[in-house]
């Protein structure tokens, strides 16, 4: 007689089956907020050195692990190694963000490579399996790939701006330019994606941190239709993938994003109307998220305000319990100890 493999918790409800506890995990876990990441940071040298050195990307990956017993793991890498595979420079200068050559205009558009290296993103397919084997069964590992329209805005400015404004601006002017960046990042991704699938990851999840700056047409072309476009082309090939968005800042439009993508969860920020998202989106997928960054930091009665109101929210459906977005790297770590411990003595409604 076989043994039956642990369940994990995280996935039970990406399946449809709520948890009595939700499973938590925080976005960008790993990072700096914990001092052991540090140290491995100042070792690794520069920020794409770490991504891409598999037993010290294992590390990081692991650490909030072993301090918070987390319900999923997401592998340390960056929504922008898509770019440096199709031979873009890409650099991380410290405390700038990330820096590339811009795709700015037609004829610069016409210099991008249409398939990507993936030897150059082995390191990230090691990494995940190293995590894989380290791993504690019933704990989740999360793969994880950036939005096409999110990592076009930085293609196409050279950098993070306040609103994106030289991507949007060339959305418009340039649409067929535009829309030749926006479909190699949806080739590239789904390769990129189904690697991460082998490496070992049990859920994907489609990072669109810029999507909320989008009208709602626009939000429609470049959000939502090639994510859809990136989720079927994962599925082609691994029908029953568990797939996670988080089109950041969507509001009112998630519901039409979450039956246009067919993903089986959506990251929420914390400023989602909460009794929309019950009604029109928990309704149908998972939900994720959604304390606010800031009170996590603040802790005391903002935070248990913040906590409690997510689980009575949420809790009474599918939901994965995690911030509105990353967590800051000033956060204490108590807040966060104090933030798991009462999620987990969760008893339900009252």
């Amino acid at each position: 007689m076989t043994q039956a493999s642990p369940t994990k918790p995280f996935l039970e409800v990406l399946s449809g089956r709520r948890q009595p506890v939700p499973p938590l995990w925080m976005m960008r876990q790993a990072g700096r907020y914990l001092p052991e990441y540090r140290d491995v940071r100042a070792k690794a040298g520069g920020f794409l050195d770490l991504c891409f050195t598999p037993e010290l990307a294992a590390e990081v990956t692991l650490q909030p692990i072993r301090r918070f017993a987390f319900d999923a793991a997401i592998i340390f890498s960056d929504i922008l190694v898509i770019p440096y595979a199709l031979g873009r420079d890409v650099r991380f200068e410290a405390g700038e963000g990330p820096r590339l050559d811009p795709l700015d205009t037609p004829d610069k558009v016409g210099t991008l490579t249409s398939t990507a290296d993936f030897t150059k993103l082995e390191p990230v397919f090691e990494a995940l399996r190293r995590v894989r084997r380290e791993l504690d069964p019933k704990v989740a590992l999360i793969g994880f790939c950036g939005a096409p329209w999110t990592v076009a805005t930085y293609m196409v400015a050279g950098q993070g701006t306040p609103d994106q404004a030289p991507a949007r601006m060339m959305a418009y002017r340039h649409p067929d330019a535009f829309a030749e960046i926006i479909d190699t990042i949806v080739g590239n991704s789904i390769h990129y994606l189904l690697g991460q699938l082998a490496a070992g990851a049990d859920v994907l999840q489609i990072f669109d941190t810029w999507a909320g700056v989008l009208p709602p047409r626009e939000f429609q072309r470049w959000s939502v239709e090639p994510t859809r476009r990136i989720v079927d082309g994962v599925r082609r090939r691994v029908p029953n993938a568990k797939i996670i968005g988080f089109p950041r800042g969507a509001g009112a439009l998630l519901p039409g994003y979450v039956e246009a993508t067919g993903v089986d969860a959506v990251s929420i920020d914390w400023t989602a109307e909460p009794s929309m998202i019950r009604e029109r989106v928990q309704s149908r997928v998972a939900v994720q998220g959604n304390v606010d960054p800031l009170a996590l930091i603040a802790g005391g009665d903002a935070l248990d305000r913040s906590i409690d109101d997510v689980l009575a929210n949420f809790a009474g459906g599918r939901l994965i319990f995690n911030l509105g977005h990353g967590i800051q790297p000033e956060t204490p770590i108590a807040h966060v100890e104090h933030m798991v411990k009462r999620v987990r003595s969760y008893k339900g409604p009252s």
